[in-house]
């Protein structure tokens, strides 16, 4: 049976608050509306029992705190700022991570900061659902976190540490979540730069499907 999309797994010591502005999520939305047309984020009855999948975030102003997509909003056409959440601590050895906003953060906020944490050069992150990604990820060549692994664990920000010890994963800028159905995981310096090593790699995806047929 597959795992339930999310359910969040970490400690959250949550504050209420408007804490964003418009002006903070610019880049957000914008590569956001493109993973829900490409089907990457979002919510369809026909996948993973209508459950949000997808999320995104971004490194708040030169800190290890950053700005993620709430819990669940993966329905959500048109975000506004009251749909992100600002994590402003995350801590993976000890599973807890603090925000403030006006939803939750998603549940797979403890990865994301992981990532912040393991590099300056990130600064932009994309948790997409491709399945002719994940389902390539060897013939692809992409670094693979370990099938047993579930997601928004400290088990999962660990395993990502190891791949930034044992792979070139900060060069390529994507991995694949073996143990998470149909998960990738795109990083950038930049928002343009996360979603280009996506989307190119998607292109290689579909080509190798159509070589293949």
């Amino acid at each position: 049976m597959a795992e339930q999309e999310g359910v969040i797994k970490y400690q959250l010591n949550f504050q209420p608050a408007e804490v964003l502005k418009m002006d903070d999520i610019v880049q957000l939305n914008s590569w956001r509306h493109i993973m829900l047309q490409l089907g990457m984020l979002g919510q369809d009855p026909a996948r993973y029992d209508n459950y949000g999948f997808g999320n995104i975030s971004q490194r708040y102003r030169n800190t290890t705190q950053f700005i993620i997509s709430g819990s669940q909003t993966g329905g959500i056409s048109n975000m506004t700022a009251a749909d992100y959440a600002l994590v402003s601590e995350c801590v993976p050895e000890q599973n807890q991570i603090t925000a403030l906003g006006q939803t939750r953060p998603s549940s797979e906020a403890m990865t994301h900061g992981q990532l912040y944490q393991l590099s300056d050069d990130i600064n932009f992150v994309i948790h997409a659902h491709c399945p002719q990604i994940w389902q390539q990820a060897s013939a692809l060549g992409l670094p693979q976190t370990r099938a047993e692994v579930p997601y928004g664990t400290v088990a999962m920000a660990d395993e990502v540490a190891r791949l930034f010890r044992d792979t070139d994963v900060l060069q390529q800028g994507l991995f694949s979540m073996a143990g998470h159905e149909d998960g990738i995981v795109a990083v950038g310096q930049s928002a343009a730069e996360a979603g280009q090593r996506l989307i190119a790699c998607y292109a290689a995806a579909l080509g190798r499907d159509t070589v293949s047929e």
